[in-house]
């Protein structure tokens, strides 16, 4: 039987984590998208299984949403061991880990979320466990303390991080897999979404699930997120089926538009553009402009409005491109970031909201 602690994140409501977990695959081979990286975890499983060692430690990083924390249960299933799991910033002292690290069975896997977060004595604390299977232990404390090594079985560590810079040097070196999360192309999305529909029972249109997809941010999480909020406007509003009128006129209820843009998104987007001129703007002044936490802009927000192409980041702060003036409807400056040009396109409603 697997052992776990199901993890809550930001990004998992409380009631909808027993949801959540429903819908993620069983098999490997089940999972979406990410074919590069299943391709390698294959490979790695095949031959791990075949010399009957534990796999090696692996590390997973990317963005919130994409299927880290499901990859590494799906390893369990895979190589039929348990899995024990918590996060960073939970392992407050090394005595936290003894006791899960003693109680590994030959081949468990221990996965730790937002490893980035891990308090330096615990890393250090790590690092013979990870190479060598010992960890050691203080008796007492002051001058005269003792240490006691004990052994522990090989395990896998498998690591699951959104902040990959912030990881140390050591700690990046000790994983023998290193595997890095992209976000998701639509098709990939709309099957992941066809799949979850099934699961719940709500009939969809092959394209109901494309419109979902192409607002879903490139991110399971954000998808099924979506999607359930939208089988709630169909259940209400609609004949309960998720068909192109019903999943636009949801989620326009949910401020998301046809580019995946909710309503901070758009803010963030206007702002630099009205009341800085385009930028550059530092992101502590733009987080002022916004009433929001920097940390939240640049971590949350960020990454999809750069990946899309609507915003850079330079060294002097962050700046609206013509892609963002265009959605928007403003024209673009002749010292803007892009050349004016092109049909016009009305201007975006949330901005007279």
């Amino acid at each position: 039987m697997t052992r776990r602690t199901e993890i809550t994140t930001p990004e998992i409501l409380p009631h909808e984590a027993r949801s959540e977990f429903s819908l993620r695959p069983r098999r490997l081979e089940d999972f979406i998208g990410q074919r590069k990286v299943k391709q390698g975890l294959q490979i790695a499983i095949e031959a791990a299984t075949a010399r009957v060692e534990p796999l090696d430690h692996i590390l997973f990083h990317g963005p919130p949403g994409l299927g880290k924390t499901t990859l590494a249960m799906l390893l369990a299933r895979e190589m039929s061991t348990n899995i024990v799991t918590t996060s960073g910033p939970v392992l407050e002292k090394a005595a936290d880990l003894v006791a899960a690290l003693t109680n590994l069975q030959r081949g468990d896997i221990l996965f730790i979320d937002e490893i980035h977060r891990l308090r330096p004595v615990i890393e250090e604390f790590l690092y013979p466990a990870m190479e060598d299977y010992r960890v050691e232990v203080r008796l007492a404390e002051g001058p005269r303390a003792q240490t006691m090594t004990m052994s522990v079985e090989p395990f896998t560590l498998v690591g699951a991080t959104t902040r990959f810079g912030l990881l140390t040097a050591p700690m990046r070196a000790r994983f023998g897999i290193t595997e890095r999360l992209d976000f998701y192309p639509a098709g990939d999305l709309a099957r992941i979404i066809t799949r979850s529909a099934e699961l719940m029972g709500v009939p969809t249109t092959p394209e109901g699930a494309r419109e979902l997809a192409g607002r879903a941010r490139g991110t399971p999480r954000v998808a099924n997120r979506l999607l359930r909020r939208v089988r709630d406007f169909a259940q209400v509003r609609a004949d309960g089926v998720l068909d192109v009128p019903v999943v636009q006129q949801a989620l326009e209820i949910l401020d998301v538009d046809e580019y995946g843009l909710d309503s901070m998104d758009t803010r963030i987007l206007s702002t630099i553009i009205v009341k800085f001129e385009g930028g550059p703007v530092g992101l502590n002044s733009l987080a002022v402009a916004l009433g929001e936490d920097a940390g939240t802009i640049e971590e949350v927000y960020e990454p999809f409005l750069i990946q899309e192409g609507f915003l850079m980041r330079g060294p002097r702060g962050r700046v609206a491109t013509r892609k963002a003036y265009r959605i928007l409807g403003i024209p673009v400056p002749d010292r803007g970031p892009g050349d004016p040009g092109g049909d016009p396109i009305p201007p975006h409603p949330s901005l007279f909201n």
